[in-house]
């Protein structure tokens, strides 16, 4: 027998990809995100020569990594935000009966192709990055290049699933998943010694996104951390994602249980 989330993923991708000239556009144009991150970045570069700390190829480094974790985890699971939509109308109800597994058909119901050009420019990105920054290659440092966007992306994916599962107690909560997802995206694109106090060690270390590109790019560029903290954290990357996934896992289960129908 078939498997039915393979159906599943195979019916969206023919369904997107049937309309050839619409879907090619809607992926390059999708590319703008990407885009915007590094003109910010190489703006901000016009009026200074440093950005906490970092030099331009070495900021575009975090870039590479930022952008590479967060839209392989818009990918991967970016669809799960429109569950406020199947809880309002009732949807979720038709999702729950069927013989498969809740979250799954969720990030299937749409996968956004889309986002492919927004993962393909992120790896270029972060390739270039990585050909003009200042770095002595090791066979740890090329592990850490893949590990990194990867392990990023896992973290992004547990807190796209876990803002979202806000849903099942308040359904208007779009805003508040966004401005840890995105607002996440926009804070892992600059070295997080750009921030001070209280919003650094809430964001960076509390919730985990100063390990999902500043510190595997400081290891990569064999860079003491400006805050003075040790150098092992920079290999931390999976360790965050590992509990922030089970987090993630604990929400929706929770949430789930919590559900009640909307009777619509």
């Amino acid at each position: 027998m078939a498997n039915p989330y393979l159906a599943l993923l195979r019916a969206q991708t023919r369904a997107q990809a049937s309309y050839r000239t619409s879907f090619a556009v809607d992926v390059v144009s999708s590319t703008a995100a990407t885009v915007f991150d590094v003109v910010t970045v190489l703006v901000l570069f016009r009026v200074t020569t440093s950005l906490g700390g970092f030099s331009v190829r070495e900021a575009l480094v975090v870039v590479g990594l930022s952008a590479c974790a967060f839209h392989a985890a818009d990918l991967a699971v970016g669809e799960i935000e429109k569950l406020r939509h199947y809880v309002r109308t009732g949807l979720f109800d038709t999702v729950l009966v069927r013989p498969l597994r809740a979250l799954p058909q969720l990030l299937l119901s749409n996968v956004p192709l889309r986002v492919l050009g927004r993962v393909a420019l992120g790896v270029v990105v972060l390739v270039v990055a990585l050909v003009l920054a200042p770095i002595e290659w090791t066979p740890a440092k090329v592990v850490l290049t893949v590990v990194a966007p990867l392990a990023g992306a896992v973290f992004f994916g547990a807190m796209f699933v876990a803002t979202s599962t806000v849903t099942f107690w308040w359904i208007e909560s779009g805003e508040i998943a966004r401005s840890l997802t995105y607002a996440g995206r926009d804070l892992t694109t600059y070295p997080i010694t750009v921030y001070e106090g209280l919003f650094r060690r809430v964001f960076a270390f509390g919730l985990g996104f100063g390990f999902v590109a500043y510190y595997p790019a400081l290891a990569l560029l064999d860079r003491d951390d400006p805050l003075g903290l040790p150098g092992w954290l920079a290999w931390m990357s999976p360790a965050v994602a590992v509990p922030a996934v089970a987090v993630a896992a604990l929400c929706w289960r929770t949430g789930i249980r919590h559900y009640r129908s909307t009777g619509s």
